[in-house]
């Protein structure tokens, strides 16, 4: 027995050797191991027990662990050891792994520095403030504890060097979701949206993770100027898919066709007999349309215009001109509208209604008329 132990202890160790040790003592700012196969003490000091600043030995270690460590100086009755070699050793290979094929680490975030965030993934890792989120974030002092999801965007062994991001993350389910999303769009769905910009042409609305175009044609059935009249960014909208672009990612999205048509409920808004103010939009051959409500435009049939005969409507009306006229009749599904603009000024025709005989008929004698057939009878 006495002869194993001398053996033992005239054992050599070199720098770099592997060795395990089982924690006897943790101190603020070392920690005593007991070394199998070694009479010699073990010590690590606490700047070789992580690879991230750490303030107390007991924040990373136990009394009782057992751990891997790697011999970093040899002493006449201790070994300077590291448990932080070990560790980058085994997470670079791990690292260099996931590096290649991009797979997500979750971690937590151990400590937030001048531009970034601080992660221990076995050796130090960083991430910088741009590539913290996909937005700008002022403050990251609450990042502190939180367990985020990372990819690797640069790994260098040689140069300790290991930055990560999770705006990668981010950016790549939100792809996912872009691409789920956009093969599950078919036109004619109808679905809720928010609008994110406005532009001269349009508005831009997102509809879960995508947006789709509504052109300024598409806004509302009345006219649009600007499309800031009729909606603002950020509100909530409905709208219908009109078309879908897989290639170029282009939506085309509809507000209008989601809302009452013009021409909806026309016979609650317009009644047979009912009188409405219009304005002449167009004048033909045959009629006046006369537009009553945005959208809504209904035919004066020439008949219908006046009492008097008239060749063409441009006898008495004329574009832009605001008139009077009654609903004959009112028809939704065709959009069709029959109007008049004689009925109104019936009562004022028959008022000026001219009884006078012709010129040519005036001023006559009965005795004339009876003495010219006695003169026509004596020859």
């Amino acid at each position: 027995m006495s002869e194993e132990m001398n053996q033992v202890e005239v054992r050599n160790f070199e720098i770099g050797d592997k060795v395990t040790g089982q924690v006897t003592k943790v101190e603020e700012k070392q920690v005593l191991v007991d070394i199998q196969g070694s009479k010699l003490d073990g010590i690590i000091p606490i700047s070789e027990l992580s690879s991230l600043h750490i303030e107390k030995a007991s924040d990373v270690v136990s009394e009782g662990d057992e751990l891997e460590l790697s011999v970093v100086k040899v002493e006449e009755e201790a070994l300077v050891l590291s448990k932080r070699k070990v560790d980058a050793e085994k997470a670079w290979d791990s690292l260099e792994e996931k590096f290649q094929t991009g797979e997500i680490i979750e971690t937590e975030v151990k400590d937030v520095v001048k531009g970034g965030l601080v992660v221990d993934l076995g050796v130090r890792g960083f991430v910088p403030a741009s590539l913290v989120e996909t937005f700008f974030v002022e403050d990251f002092s609450d990042y502190k504890g939180r367990t985020l999801t990372f990819k690797i965007v640069e790994l260098d062994k040689e140069k300790n060097r290991l930055i990560l991001s999770h705006r990668a993350v981010v950016e790549e389910e939100k792809g996912k979701q872009k691409q789920s999303r956009l093969d599950a769009l078919e036109p004619g769905q109808v679905i809720e949206g928010t609008v994110q910009r406005i532009t001269d042409f349009g508005a831009f609305v997102d509809i879960g993770g995508i947006d789709g175009l509504v052109h300024v044609s598409q806004l509302s059935h009345e006219h649009v100027n600007k499309p800031s009249d009729v909606v603002h960014e950020g509100q909530k909208v409905q709208v219908k898919v009109l078309n879908v672009d897989r290639g170029s990612e282009r939506i085309s999205l509809s507000i209008k066709d989601t809302l009452p048509g013009p021409w909806t409920n026309i016979s609650e808004k317009a009644p047979k007999g009912s009188v409405l103010t219009g304005t002449v939009k167009r004048l033909v051959s045959y009629g006046a349309f006369v537009e009553v409500f945005p959208g809504v435009e209904g035919l004066v049939h020439i008949s219908q215009i006046s009492h008097k005969h008239i060749a063409t409507p441009h006898e008495v009306l004329k574009e832009g001109q605001e008139v009077q006229v009654k609903v004959l009749d009112a028809n939704e599904q065709e959009q069709r509208l029959s109007l008049s603009i004689k009925d109104l000024l019936e009562k004022e025709a028959e008022e000026n209604v001219d009884y006078e005989l012709p010129e040519e008929s005036k001023g006559f004698q009965l005795g004339e008329v009876i003495g010219d057939k006695l003169k026509n009878l004596g020859k």
